[in-house]
């Protein structure tokens, strides 16, 4: 058993040994083709550069083996060619044997220049020697290569030019030679033939290859170019969308920075007049320098200015609530008469006192969709400010005129109207007050109440006077769907 068993160990030994040293020599081969394939690239050139110069060198590398293989197999195999023209035939290989030394010098440019003019240059020559080898197939691969390789179109169809100007030289004009390969060696012919044509078809695989890798990855760069270009707009959207709601909100603010600043002059001055009036009243009553028929002569222009106080603060505060409510309104059905009763009712007795006639000509059972709220503190004001500027004996008149789709309220008073200069004022904005005909005192901010809360539920106030003729204050109200 033990000497049986030993030569078995040797063997097993022996196989280890050459399967390392096969594994060794077969590193160093690649190894070495990975350093031919690395001639003159450089980390600064383009990714898609690096991998065509690889590319390029396989296949002068290739071509090198190929062209220097032949010859030396003819020389070896056929006595029927003298050496000289197997010594012409390995003039395209040191061709290549050229580019490969110009790329590890980092002459790219030069190392183009020489393959696209020598090798089919020097394939002419041996032809023109008289030898055909049978390698008039290269000149396909040739002008492949010219498109992939060269970047300027004009090179591109000089070489296309070349290359078949070349070939229908040899294989047409040319068409026999003294040495003809395959009369001489059927077996060489179809070796060179066969090593032609997978020279060819692996060019052709390798740029296959290239171009399925330039598109995949362009593909995946237009595809992330399109994420990021959509990614672009949406942000674009949204600062359009930012920009456009800062505007509003600045808008907003300058137009509430304005209404602030007339409130501020109304509180300042229109409301600390009366409040003074009053005060001075009290403390001379207080201090016995008004008798009491004094006194009672005082009370009507005391309750003057404390109506005029009481309806500025009710504005004030109608404001203020409708600021802290921002800009929401709760629109429903609105039976208008009954609105309407309610304002007239409420400012009746007013009215009467002054000697002013007040008709409602509200038809019945009208209703539209508004803020009854806001509706109601519209007829109020407008109603309101009638009164104080209608003459006793004057007539006031509210009403509604239907419409197919609204309904148009209006307060139409026979008063002592306004000049051209007031309505242009009122339709800018702008605050002021003006002595009814009773020298009642207008708060100002009536109006620009009505015209904020008819904005907000979409509606627009109008404006028809004439001085010493009247007026008429109209809105719209839609209907209910």
């Amino acid at each position: 058993m033990e000497f049986t068993a030993q030569p078995l160990l040797q063997q097993k030994e022996t196989a280890t040994r050459y399967e390392r040293r096969f594994d060794f020599q077969r590193k160093q081969i690649l190894t070495l083709f990975n350093l031919i394939q690395s001639f003159g690239v450089t980390a600064a050139m383009e990714e898609y550069d690096q991998r065509k110069l690889r590319i390029f060198n396989q296949v002068n590398f290739f071509q090198l083996l190929i062209g220097l293989l032949f010859p030396i197999a003819g020389m070896l195999m056929s006595r029927g060619l003298p050496a000289s023209a197997w010594l012409v035939a390995c003039l395209p290989a040191l061709v290549s044997l050229l580019v490969l030394f110009l790329n590890y010098t980092k002459r790219q440019e030069m190392s183009l220049v020489a393959y696209f003019i020598l090798y089919p240059f020097f394939t002419c020559v041996v032809y023109l020697y008289g030898f055909n080898p049978g390698i008039s197939l290269s000149f396909i691969l040739f002008g492949i290569l010219a498109v992939f390789f060269l970047n300027s179109l004009g090179n591109i169809i000089f070489s296309l030019s070349f290359s078949m100007i070349s070939y229908f030289l040899l294989a047409v004009v040319i068409r026999h030679q003294p040495f003809e390969l395959r009369e001489i060696s059927n077996g060489l012919y179809l070796m060179n033939q066969g090593l032609s044509l997978l020279f060819i078809f692996y060019g052709l695989f390798l740029i296959k290859k290239e171009n399925s890798i330039y598109q995949g990855r362009i593909l995946t760069k237009n595809t992330i170019l399109e994420d990021k270009n959509t990614q672009i707009q949406k942000q674009s959207r949204k600062l359009e969308e930012s920009s456009t709601l800062l505007k509003q909100q600045a808008t907003q603010l300058a137009e509430l920075n304005s209404v602030k600043t007339k409130l501020f002059s109304i509180i300042s001055h229109d409301l600390k007049a009366p409040m003074y009036a009053i005060r001075n009243l009290f403390k001379e009553a207080h201090e016995q320098k008004l008798s009491a028929e004094d006194l009672k002569n005082n009370i009507p222009e005391v309750l003057n200015d404390m109506n005029y106080a009481v309806g500025l603060m009710e504005n004030l505060l109608q404001w203020a609530k409708a600021q802290m409510q921002a800009h929401t309104v709760n629109p429903e059905v609105v039976d208008i008469e009954d609105s309407i009763n309610e304002v007239y009712q409420a400012l009746l007795l007013p009215a009467r006192n002054k000697g002013v006639i007040l008709l409602n000509d509200a038809p019945p059972k009208v209703f539209g969709y508004c803020d009854k709220d806001m509706m109601s503190l519209v007829l109020r004001n407008l109603l309101s400010n009638a009164i104080k500027f209608t003459p006793e004996k004057g007539k006031i008149c509210i009403g509604v005129h239907e419409h197919p789709t609204f309904l148009e309220i209006y307060v139409q008073d026979s008063g002592m109207g306004m000049s051209h200069e007031a309505l242009t004022r009122i339709r800018n904005n702008d605050y002021f007050t003006t002595k009814g005909t009773a020298s009642e005192s207008g708060t100002g901010l009536g109006l620009m109440l009505c015209k904020e809360f008819l904005v907000r539920n979409g509606g627009q106030l109008y404006i028809e006077s004439e001085p010493g003729e009247g007026s008429t204050f109209s809105f719209s109200v839609p209907k209910p769907a």
